[in-house]
């Protein structure tokens, strides 16, 4: 059986739009990091970077299920000693509002420079409006 080697630049670019008031947060950010990944077509390469751009509107309002909301806590260091520090959900919204969508894709992307390049093609954005109408994405509908 011959196996081949499909390069990024010789796939078709394709933009899918994702509306986060619509989709669980999780189940949506899986969907994004399979597209990111190009696990979702035929021509999957493991050492290559699919051409698709995924475009995230209303990113402030995710769906959250069950509790989330108010025990679920995002946790950073700042390098010093005694310098951890945890975000709830709400604070996170107020003070980085598109890192609960960029991080929970990123957490699930190949760690390296190859996850790097991947999730440089996530357009995260708070409101309806973004500016890759251009491009004609493909809404992406929940399950």
């Amino acid at each position: 059986m011959k196996s081949t080697h499909v390069r990024a630049a010789d796939t078709e670019e394709r933009w899918l739009l994702f509306d986060a008031s619509e989709h669980v947060l999780g189940r949506m950010a899986t969907r994004i990091a399979t597209a990111l990944m190009g696990k979702d077509r035929p021509t999957w390469t493991p050492s290559e970077a699919s051409n698709t751009h995924v475009v995230v509107i209303n990113g402030t309002k995710p769906v959250l299920t069950g509790n989330k909301r108010d025990q679920k806590e995002y946790a950073h260091h700042t390098g010093y000693p005694g310098g951890r520090r945890v975000l709830s959900v709400d604070e996170m919204i107020e003070r980085r509002p598109h890192d609960i969508v960029t991080l929970a894709v990123r957490r699930m992307l190949p760690k390296g420079r190859l996850g790097h390049k991947m999730l440089s093609r996530l357009k995260v954005y708070s409101g309806e409006e973004h500016p890759h109408i251009a491009q004609n994405p493909t809404k992406v509908e929940s399950l």
